[in-house]
């Protein structure tokens, strides 16, 4: 299988049964904490909104920056944060960043107004631009290529959705002391693992920069990103057909044209534009955001029905989706042998099509709670559905790809997830709002009908993730075809036809 992206390595001669040294496996553990911590922080905000907005006087215009501040600087720098890690070294990037992060948080939960909130968030949405990429592409220059690298990713991965699930349970309990304590949290756990990281990662290799940095590719691509993920937030405030709006996604377009003309001539590029040439890789970026899309969205409906519509507190609701974190954590050792023995294609088709049937399940919900007949079996299935595809997302993306590309690559990958996110929830809050039924005066069965379309979106989202892997799967197939090395003795004309080489391209 030909691909822009298939370059030599020296990781093709690891063996599975290798075992990891105390150090990588302590590297490893600090590089988890961070994921865990990004995770973590990310659904343990949303349940202490309230309280904050009780005990701060925000509105709600100004309470929903909260998250906004920190999706904004997380999904607009990844690109950036991923080149840095290249380019700087991805131990220095790391640290550095982890060392941010753990300010913001402290700082988060000391301040006494608004916008000074907002301002932590957005740091610390910044400071995960640049540790999220680094610690990815740590992984994939630190573990040979294989098994050994599949199991570490597989784990990695798995801390993520660990730590998405424990947030909400977590916030669940903070909160009830004080909001300051969700925010705080992160502060200690993201200040031992700097410790740790600064004796066990090990050193890396900065890219050779005589060429010059891309500093306009730099601007124009961190601008795109930052208007985008600003316009698509705004959007369902805004209107999505207001002058603001459109005029917001124009300069994104020209933004973009920019950034492409300014990568195609660059000899330094902050994107590779040419690693999008394999269809492996786009069906990764395409997945990536169809997958972490629709999930979000989902969350999103599925935490409004339970706590707006069945009236379960938050810590009902987070235990709620807690099977599917739980099933996520014991499957995390045993993904990466199944994406050894059957590949990334076939792995990440099965999850989506289990991402697929747990959405369509969720449809039959109604005012009556049917926890056992239809949230549980959801749950489960969304939990099988995570572990199986995002880890093997992450592989996929980053199998093939030079260790001076690992960065970049692995902040490819995480801007397809944040925009993806940001971009289908608000397509999904726009569809749940053109009902018309918001608001006290409509009755719970009016809101309940208004879900159903967003919930049926979430399951074309995934559903169009499913189909764009199926395509791969043709491709797998062809490139394990074997080649004729044996000609049987026919007509000339048929002899020579059957001796030629058939070219395999993904």
């Amino acid at each position: 299988m030909t691909s822009p992206l298939n370059v030599p390595s020296p990781a093709a001669s690891s063996t599975p049964d290798e075992r990891w040294s105390p150090r990588l496996w302590g590297t490893l553990l600090v590089l988890c904490a961070a994921m865990f911590l990004d995770a973590l922080d990310v659904s343990m905000v949303g349940v202490a909104l309230p309280s904050i907005a009780t005990d701060l006087g925000l509105s709600t215009a100004t309470l929903q920056w909260i998250v906004s501040g920190y999706i904004l600087g997380y999904g607009g720098l990844l690109l950036l944060g991923g080149r840095a890690a290249d380019l700087l070294g991805r131990r220095r990037v790391f640290l550095i960043a982890l060392a941010v992060f753990a300010l913001a948080s402290l700082l988060g939960g000391l301040v006494d107004s608004g916008p000074l909130l907002i301002a932590s968030r957005f740091i610390k949405g910044l400071s995960a631009a640049f540790t999220a990429p680094a610690g990815l592409s740590i992984i994939t220059t630190t573990f040979k290529e294989g098994p050994q690298r599949n199991r570490a990713l597989s784990i990695y991965t798995t801390c993520a959705a660990t730590g998405f699930s424990m947030g909400l349970v977590l916030s669940g309990l903070l909160t009830e002391l004080s909001w300051r304590w969700t925010m705080l949290l992160p502060a200690p756990i993201a200040l031992v693992a700097l410790v740790a990281g600064l004796r066990m990662i090990p050193h890396s290799d900065r890219e050779d920069t005589r060429g010059g940095y891309d500093v306009p590719g730099a601007v124009t691509g961190t601008a795109a990103m930052l208007l985008l993920v600003f316009t698509v937030v705004q959007a369902p405030e805004a209107g999505w057909t207001s002058a603001r709006t459109l005029l917001s996604f124009l300069a994104t377009a020209i933004l973009l044209a920019a950034f492409v003309t300014i990568e195609r001539r660059s000899a330094n590029p902050l994107l590779r534009l040419g690693v999008l040439r394999s269809g492996t890789q786009l069906r990764a970026q395409l997945g990536a955001a169809a997958f972490f899309g629709s999930y979000v969205a989902f969350q999103f409906i599925a935490t409004q029905y339970m706590q707006s519509l069945l009236g379960w507190s938050a810590l009902q609701t987070a235990l709620a989706f807690l099977p599917a974190g739980v099933l996520v954590a014991l499957s995390s050792t045993k993904i990466g042998d199944v994406v050894d023995r059957f590949g990334t294609p076939r792995v990440i088709a099965t999850g989506f099509t289990f991402l697929v049937v747990a959405y369509a399940i969720f449809l039959q919900v109604d005012l009556t709670p049917r926890y056992a007949a239809v949230i549980l079996p959801s749950m489960l299935l969304l939990g099988a559905a995570c572990a199986l595809t995002f880890p093997s997302l992450n592989i996929q993306a980053t199998n093939g790809v030079g260790d001076d590309e690992q960065g970049m690559v692995s902040g490819l990958l995480n801007t397809s997830i944040q925009v993806g996110g940001a971009v289908f929830l608000a397509v999904v809050t726009a569809v749940i709002t053109a009902g018309g039924h918001e608001g006290t005066a409509a009755s719970p069965q009016a809101v309940l009908d208004s879900f159903r379309p967003g919930l049926a979106v979430v399951t074309a989202i995934a559903l169009a993730g499913l189909l764009i892997t199926l395509t791969g799967l043709r491709a797998d197939r062809r490139a394990r075809a074997p080649r004729p090395s044996v000609v049987v003795a026919k007509s000339p004309g048929r002899r020579a036809e059957e001796a030629e080489p058939v070219g395999v391209r993904d």
